[in-house]
């Protein structure tokens, strides 16, 4: 339950303390979230290689699959029309959109690094 609590509240992955996100960002300003380079109380570094977060998209991309069956399955109780129904799927595509930035990033993190330290080889 830790790991969960953690990724939710952007945590470091190493020491569990230090925020991953300076900036949580905004839609409606255009302004995409912003990453600390570094946890500010372990030094970890959360961007280990170029690239490293491209296999991110793909966590986004179901993220927002899942999201879309999800509001598809409560608003068919409720929306009868097509029109209506389409248009209420891409405005909760585009409202969670930040959101789903950060949660991929914190999964995609917290699948490649621990908390273990790795043992040395002797």
């Amino acid at each position: 339950m830790s790991k969960f609590t953690d990724i939710v509240e952007e945590k470091c992955p190493k020491c569990g303390q230090g925020k991953v996100f300076k900036s949580k960002g905004s839609l409606f300003l255009f302004r995409l979230p912003k990453m600390n380079e570094h946890c500010e109380v372990c030094d970890h570094k959360f961007l280990r290689e170029p690239g490293y977060f491209f296999g991110a998209m793909y966590v986004s991309y179901g993220l927002t699959v899942a999201e879309m069956i999800g509001v598809y399955a409560i608003a068919h109780f409720f929306i009868k029309d097509f029109g209506y129904m389409l248009a209420l799927i891409a405005f909760m595509a585009v409202a969670l959109s930040m959101f789903n930035f950060r949660l991929s990033r914190m999964l995609w993190i917290y699948m490649f690094d621990s908390k273990e330290e790795k043992k040395e080889q002797v």
